[in-house]
């Protein structure tokens, strides 16, 4: 699938899983989905549960986590996304951002996501993404303060 992919000028590949093809992740990254939730028309970022035993446990993951849980200015579920509920979110304007997250790359932004033949534009670089980069790379370089706990002394 890779090679397929990078043939056809993208770069990851969107791991699916079953038949409603939830999103699991993006290459070897955890993925996030920052959208408007259709049903509370509140902002929300979503990234797969682990409860499944198929999405990376990452220490990125858990960071992006618990600094968005901590701001309070959007939900943040941890649930399964189907590309059904993406490509709807794209059609009605409701797709904010999306990006892919470990500990190598911190964020990437996903600009793009084929399916089905059809590309699905995602803004990229999002305010979102880019937060949470500067959060967690001005945290690692210490250049801004951490949750309690977060940096250990060696």
């Amino acid at each position: 699938p890779a090679a397929k992919a990078m043939e056809d000028g993208y770069s990851q590949i969107l791991w699916l899983f079953g038949d409603n093809d939830e999103v699991t992740e993006v290459g070897a990254m955890n993925f996030f989905v920052y959208l408007i939730n259709k049903e509370t028309n509140r902002p929300e970022l979503v990234t797969a549960p682990l409860t499944r035993g198929d999405i990376l446990p990452g220490v990125t993951r858990a960071s992006i986590l618990d600094l968005s849980r901590s701001w309070g200015e959007f939900d943040v579920s941890e649930r399964y996304i189907t590309m059904r509920e993406i490509k709807e979110a794209a059609d009605d304007n409701r797709l904010l951002e999306a990006f892919g997250a470990g500990t190598a790359a911190v964020v990437t932004p996903v600009s793009c996501i084929q399916y089905k033949g059809e590309d699905i534009e995602i803004p990229a670089v999002g305010a979102l993404t880019q937060r949470v980069w500067d959060e967690i790379t001005g945290i690692q370089y210490r250049k801004k303060e951490g949750p309690p706990g977060w940096i250990v002394e060696l």
